[in-house]
């Protein structure tokens, strides 16, 4: 009798984990987009304000993508060159202007697009989008200045749109803030439990793409990264070649490598020449 009530007992609690274990996977699939992008939508009529010179594109894809665009330039007329910047997960343009400072004082011009669906930008965003965004306006940078004097920068989520337009096209130098190694690779760290290469509706695999880039390659990381935790980082170490670089941070977290005094002099060294 006791036995009996026993496996009763364990069916109903193998039943409620599978219950539990189903629901969130559910969850996790249906939400996914909401954990992945977290963009800040714009009016059409917002009115930028930035500290340094600018200027606001948009830029139509077709009948319902609008892909809005703003260039930032350094105070000197004579330049450079271009960094195309492909930004993180969060809001948009706002909040990733404060580090363009990092190239215009070196004398590059920065082009930082919105994805679809953040600020001005419209349409809807997937994976196949985002490629043809980066390869048109690589081609675009690439005719205004050539491929020698556009470097393609990305960060967070841009570092693999900025490494598929790396590999599709060559530049001057590709150079990758907190990489991922693939989205599927980073949702199974969080959820481990779950199978993350069948559930994921977004690849980015980022890995892949490195493998086919030919210009020298920089990579930034921080050990203290909890959002791409820096192991996700470090397994991109096998897909650069002998002569790129992965420079590790110490304790350095997702937000704020741009403070690390090895990033500055990292990119001092890199923007100089």
């Amino acid at each position: 009798m006791r036995f009996t009530m026993n496996r009763k007992k364990i069916f109903n609690w193998i039943k409620y984990f599978v219950l539990v274990y189903c629901s969130i996977g559910i969850a996790l699939y249906y939400l996914q987009e909401y954990i992945l992008f977290h963009p800040k939508k714009l009016e059409r009529n917002y009115v930028f304000d930035f500290k340094q010179p600018f200027e606001e594109l948009n830029i139509p894809f077709n009948n319902t993508d609008t892909l809005n665009m703003i260039k930032f330039f350094p105070a000197d007329t004579v330049r450079k060159g271009v960094v195309l910047y492909f930004h993180g997960n969060m809001e948009n343009v706002k909040h990733y202007a404060p580090f363009v400072t990092t190239f215009t004082k070196h004398g590059y011009e920065v082009w930082m697009p919105d994805y679809p669906g953040f600020g001005k930008s419209t349409g809807e965003i997937t994976e196949k989008k985002l490629y043809s965004i980066a390869f048109e306006l690589q081609k675009m940078a690439s005719q205004k200045y050539g491929n020698d004097r556009l470097i393609i920068y990305g960060k967070s989520l841009g570092t693999a749109i900025a490494t598929y337009a790396a590999s599709a096209k060559n530049c001057e130098m590709l150079i990758l803030e907190t990489p991922y190694y693939s989205i599927p690779s980073l949702f199974g760290t969080y959820a481990f439990m779950y199978p993350a290469s069948v559930m994921s509706n977004y690849n980015l695999p980022t890995y892949e793409f490195l493998q086919e880039v030919k210009v020298p390659v920089t990579i930034f990381h921080g050990t203290g990264d909890w959002v791409v935790p820096y192991r996700s980082g470090i397994r991109l170490k096998a897909c650069l070649k002998p002569a790129d670089v992965f420079i590790k941070i110490p304790e350095g977290s997702h937000n704020n490598l741009s403070e690390s005094a090895i990033y500055q002099k990292s990119m001092d060294s890199l923007l100089s020449f």
